[in-house]
């Protein structure tokens, strides 16, 4: 089970955009997860560091066996800690969060928690992309949208095609049997 994870991310924007992505990050079609946020705590050190507390609450299912130990609220929701420390004159940002309910009842593994990282950035790139005036890239969901769309409307095509074909070619038939009698 996971207790720590490291991850480090390079994003090729102005550290302007970065900084202001950072603050604006949910909600986005990549994080439906997250329900809330809260800055709890915000202060500037004598070195010129912001260092932020926010809270956040997100959808979480937990195991079954969990879910029937806990009220169905607690059981779909997890509070989660974020510390931030940004940087300004170094242009760094560092981020430490932590799930403060049931931490030390239970563990989620590794492939639960990079899914939830990569999500995480990838909202943060969505949210980058619409501060840049760009067109955000589509979620899984809207390109499998537009894909089903597509294949109905080709697929209605076709059988408007094949029903052409058809007629011509019974009309051909019919010419050649008038033809021949």
């Amino acid at each position: 089970m996971v207790k720590y994870f490291l991850g480090q991310s390079v994003l090729r924007s102005s550290w302007d955009q970065v900084f202001a992505a950072f603050w604006q990050r949910y909600p986005n079609p990549y994080s439906k997860h997250v329900l809330t946020e809260d800055i709890v705590h915000r202060e500037v050190t004598p070195d010129q560091k912001l260092l932020s507390r926010r809270l956040l609450t997100k959808t979480n299912r937990m195991p079954r066996w969990a879910e029937r130990l806990f009220p169905a609220n607690v059981a779909h929701s997890v509070y989660i800690l974020e510390d931030s420390i940004v940087d300004p004159q170094n242009q760094t940002m560092t981020t430490f969060t932590w799930n403060i309910n049931h931490a030390r009842l239970m563990e989620f593994g590794l492939a639960r928690f990079k899914s939830n990282v990569t999500k995480t950035m990838k909202g943060f790139e969505y949210i980058l992309a619409k501060l840049q005036g760009e067109a955000p890239s589509k979620t899984l969901v809207e390109t499998a949208k537009e894909a089903k769309e597509k294949a109905k409307e080709t697929a209605l095509a076709a059988t408007e095609k094949a029903k052409d074909l058809a007629s011509k070619a019974a009309t051909k038939q019919q010419q050649q049997q008038q033809h021949f009698v």
